[in-house]
């Protein structure tokens, strides 16, 4: 499949590579696409939060999270009352993408109810597709895994969140890292940089600190300077319509986000 060259009005953008920066823009008015151009995300899990509870929410699952880092549930709070800053940054940095803009437009769905699983096996051992079967059946995982958005009230950007969510397995397939710590934290320092969520920074630079003497000693030398580069030269990986490149080769789609991921650390 070749890059993506529809064209998009040009847009004025909030530019900053300090991922600090992105937490204090000022709430601005979201920019959508009208009701019959765009398809709609059904909020329902929605539930309304003050602030106070908003801020409570996000110690305790903070706390909760680092202490135990498995506990998805509070993860998954965490990054849902802190994400909003963020998450108008992304949705801005989508819509001036075409490919990215296409996303917001149909809002895509990764599901078992609307991926094909099964057919990925049959596609060429090379192609995106059969990567992402192999890392399913591998890792023993389900797309169905990944709780719906429930604190964040804008549609919006509560479809990003949750595609945010949906697409975690398929970043994992296309930078070919593990779902073991190190390969955890090296996909948080990647989703961190570009994405500038508390919740991917946080785990970042928290999960650094439960790795194994072997594990540090790889994430210092090889695999944090790597992550660096990629977040910081990448294209945004929430801007990659996956679901259209099934069949690009593996090598492909790798050299369409960034030539590194073709030269992963061992």
């Amino acid at each position: 499949m070749l890059p993506y060259t529809k064209c998009v009005l040009p847009v004025i953008l909030y530019k900053s590579t300090n991922v600090t920066e992105r937490f204090i823009l000022p709430a601005i008015q979201l920019r959508t696409f009208s009701k019959n151009q765009s398809a709609t995300f059904g909020n329902e899990h929605y539930k309304q939060l003050t602030s106070i509870q908003k801020a409570v929410l996000a110690v305790g699952t903070g706390l909760s999270s680092f202490f135990d880092p498995t506990r998805a549930e509070s993860i998954a709070v965490f990054g849902e009352v802190t994400a909003e800053p963020a998450l108008r940054y992304i949705y801005e940095q989508m819509l001036s993408d075409p490919e990215g803009a296409e996303i917001l437009r149909e809002k895509p769905r990764i599901n078992s109810k609307t991926v094909e699983i099964e057919r990925l096996a049959q596609f060429s051992s090379d192609s995106f597709g059969r990567a992402y079967y192999d890392f399913l059946h591998s890792n023993n995982v389900t797309p169905d895994s990944r709780l719906p958005v429930r604190y964040i009230k804008d549609p919006e950007l509560a479809y990003v969140m949750q595609r945010y969510r949906e697409i975690h397995d398929l970043v994992h397939t296309v930078t070919g890292q593990p779902t073991n710590m190190l390969g955890e934290v090296v996909v948080k320092w990647i989703e961190g940089i570009q994405t500038g969520l508390p919740m991917c920074v946080t785990g970042g630079l928290f999960g650094a600190t439960r790795l194994k003497p072997k594990q540090r000693e790889k994430y210092i030398q090889t695999h944090l300077p790597w992550a660096i580069q990629v977040g910081k030269n990448s294209r945004p990986f929430l801007n990659i319509y996956y679901e259209k490149r099934w069949e690009d080769s593996v090598e492909q789609l790798r050299d369409y986000i960034s030539p590194l991921l073709n030269k992963p650390p061992k």
